[in-house]
């Protein structure tokens, strides 16, 4: 039985939000890649991976609520995102250029940043970086921070 109360929770959450979000980058990953529709890409994330075991991988608990925000959110939003994005890369680069699963990271990050101002701006960037650690070297990791920073600045002035 838990008896965890006050602060002792807040690793938790922090997990949890963690795992959202990295569970919401997979699903914007399946959804650019396979055109899954938002409803049908969420409700298969609650059935089958989030706090489920697939082939001997333990995905964690994710914070339901947040990861249902952040894709559907990232999608609805998906236009204006990628001009925001896009105002950030260096001249000669667009959303396209980008590697698929580093668009994704930047999409969630950049709409954490824009419509989640319940979340520290350090503290969304600090989680993108590390999500980007998942799936790349140190060099992407400081693009995505570099990105994001400028992000962060404009819409959280």
């Amino acid at each position: 039985m838990s008896t965890e109360t006050g602060p002792a929770q807040t690793p938790k959450k922090s997990q949890s939000r963690s795992a959202a979000r990295l569970a919401a980058v997979q699903a914007l990953y399946q959804h650019t890649m396979e055109g899954t529709a938002a409803i049908k890409l969420i409700d298969e994330f609650h059935q089958h991976r989030l706090g489920r075991e697939i082939e001997d991988v333990h995905y964690a608990d994710a914070e339901i609520d947040f990861f249902d925000d952040l894709v559907t959110g990232a999608l609805e939003k998906l236009q204006e995102i990628d001009a925001m994005i896009m105002s950030k890369l260096a001249d000669g680069w667009t959303v396209a250029r980008l590697d698929k699963t580093m668009l994704q990271i930047l999409r969630a990050g950049a709409y954490e940043l824009m419509q989640r101002s319940d979340v520290p701006t350090g503290s969304a960037i600090s989680e993108y970086v590390d999500v980007a650690k998942a799936f790349f070297d140190d060099r992407e990791a400081k693009f995505v921070n570099g990105v994001l920073d400028a992000i962060g600045k404009e819409v959280r002035p």
